[in-house]
């Protein structure tokens, strides 16, 4: 591998840097080099300890004022700057715009001075970071693009154990078939077979431990240590955290808990549903929503207009995301329940397949459950910007278009047990596109998928 070729990695929290660590000191080994842009002061710590060039994410210029931080945004060409600082605004449950525009500012000049002093030493500069709409994401991606570099973003693929990295944007990567006929492997139809079959859910190993109960959450003795520790480091030893936003961390999973207890006694078991409609809640505020499909970002108000475009006597079924139980507001769903009789909440620890098996069409924004209907044949109306946007087994909607219209369309759409040829030389696509490995799981393993996927990334 060159040596004048280097990738640079963000790192946002400890849990991240443990994996990233791992896998820069295997790539040095294979002859990648890894440098680091840190938002976290334990990260940047633990980085330089071990020996790998490690970047401060701190403000390079602390007392900037207001003007002075929008000069520096748009001198790196964003204007839009309401919609960039939309996902933190939400996630944390910050209301001070000012705040947002500095802090987006001050990440754009970190990853500046981080790539400035790189391109003194190496003659091509990769920038790869998990996908996400976090300032310290977002200002590193439009520092890279200022300075005309190659920039990768990594998330989980719709198959196990796998990857998907998008080049140079924000958009959803969507697998490229290509004019010419894809030859399916047995390992891919063998898996989608596996997969119907089982009805198993993809989760990364890197969420597991969303997917539990409100208050087992809570009473979790791993999220209670680690809640000591970040409070002791933020307010005791004054270390700046990326996911610092400790009151309102705690408050929105008691939030959850109260929710999702009143959400059980709302909710419709199976075995009482006619024929429905599906539309799986995804987490909110999740960048899928907030950076790809703003437009229904408000999933209630859309749940609203399906249940008034539906055909008469079909039902309206809704299930929150078994990562965030409790995250949807009890109330408004309660009023919702109450102004819609076809409209029904089914358990969130309902297994997604079981739904989806039964559902006539699916309708959802950016989810996975969209491929997962296709596998079983149900038709799928596809909003926002999601991997399979494009896919030949889903009926499309365009922004502001009939949604009534749609969904009849939808329903209209032929429902087969078995995959057409198009549909499965699409998976065969996303299959061959899918890298092996996981993020933040630092096993042998996993490293070594990682610091490969890079070094394929660097020959790209």
């Amino acid at each position: 591998m060159n040596s004048t070729q280097v990738v640079l990695v963000t790192t946002l929290a400890q849990y991240q840097t443990s994996y990233w660590k791992a896998v820069g000191l295997l790539a040095a080994e294979l002859g990648v080099t890894l440098a680091f842009l840190s938002f976290d002061d334990r990260s940047t710590e633990e980085l330089r300890a071990a020996g790998l060039l490690t970047f401060d994410g701190r403000s390079r210029q602390p007392d900037r004022t207001r003007a002075q931080s929008i000069e520096v945004i748009e001198s790196f060409g964003i204007r839009d700057l309401h919609k960039w600082v939309l996902h933190e605004r939400l996630a944390f449950g910050v209301g001070d715009s000012d705040y947002l525009v500095a802090k987006l500012a001050d990440c754009l000049q970190c990853a500046d001075h981080a790539l400035k002093v790189l391109s003194k030493q190496y003659a091509q500069i990769t920038v790869v970071q998990e996908v996400g709409g976090f300032l310290s994401v977002v200002g590193v991606y439009f520092a890279t693009r200022k300075h005309e570099l190659e920039h990768w973003f990594i998330e989980p693929s719709f198959f196990k154990g796998g990857l998907l990295f998008s080049r140079n944007s924000f958009a959803a990567p969507k697998p490229e078939v290509g004019t010419h006929g894809l030859d399916c492997s047995p390992e891919m139809l063998s898996y989608l077979q596996s997969a119907k079959q089982a009805g198993t859910v993809v989760i990364p190993r890197k969420d597991a431990h969303h997917y539990s109960a409100a208050l087992k959450k809570v009473l979790n003795q791993r999220n209670l240590t680690r809640l000591v520790q970040k409070v002791v480091d933020k307010y005791l030893l004054g270390k700046r955290q990326e996911f610092g936003h400790i009151g309102w961390h705690v408050q929105t999973h008691l939030r959850m808990v109260v929710n999702a207890r009143k959400m059980r006694a709302m909710s419709t078991s199976m075995d009482q549903l006619g024929q429905f409609v599906y539309y799986p809640l995804h987490v909110p505020a999740d960048m899928a929503l907030t950076l790809r499909a703003p437009e229904y970002l408000d999933q209630l108000t859309l749940i609203e207009r399906i249940a008034q475009s539906l055909p008469y006597g079909l039902q309206l079924v809704i299930k929150e995301h078994p990562a965030m139980i409790g995250a949807m507001d009890a109330r408004r769903v309660g009023q919702l329940l109450k102004r819609y009789d076809h409209l029904k909440l089914v358990p969130a620890q309902t297994n997604n397949y079981e739904v989806l098996r039964r559902a006539r069409a699916v309708v959802t924004v950016n989810s996975k459950s969209g491929a997962e209907a296709a596998l079983l044949g149900v038709p799928v109306l596809a909003l926002g910007d999601a991997f399979y946007s494009d896919a030949p087994f889903i009926t499309p909607f365009e922004r502001g278009a009939d949604l009534s219209a749609a969904i009849t369309r939808c329903l209209q759409a032929s429902r087969s047990q078995e995959l057409d040829s198009d549909s499965l030389k699409w998976f065969e696509a996303l299959w061959r596109q899918t890298r092996r490995g996981e993020l933040y799981v630092d096993h042998d393993d996993s490293v070594k998928a990682m610091a490969d996927a890079l070094a394929a990334v660097l020959q790209t």
